[in-house]
């Protein structure tokens, strides 16, 4: 199973400023948030939120995914995009 794109998730480029993730993040946390929304993609949808802001809201844990993703992206890049491009396609949806 390949991790999901964290960015895409919220989406947001890599460069995003923590102010960038933090607006994205309630934004979509109260588009996604099961007591607003009843879709049965909601509870889902906002659980992938929450795990993306907290992996890039906290420095470290940014770091490290940044440095995972750009390896990843070197390893198999034709891949990664295709991962890249389907989980934001179908954020958009």
């Amino acid at each position: 199973m390949q991790a999901k794109d964290h960015y895409a998730t919220l989406g947001l480029r890599s460069s995003a400023s923590i102010a960038d993730i933090k607006k994205a993040f309630r934004q979509l946390a109260a588009q996604y948030h099961p007591d607003r929304n009843p879709s049965p993609q909601a509870p889902a949808l906002f659980r992938s939120v929450q795990q993306a802001y907290e992996v890039l809201s906290d420095t470290d844990a940014r770091q490290a995914y940044d440095q995972n993703r750009q390896r990843n992206l070197l390893d198999d890049p034709l891949s990664t995009a295709r991962q890249i491009w389907r989980e934001h396609l179908a954020h958009l949806r």
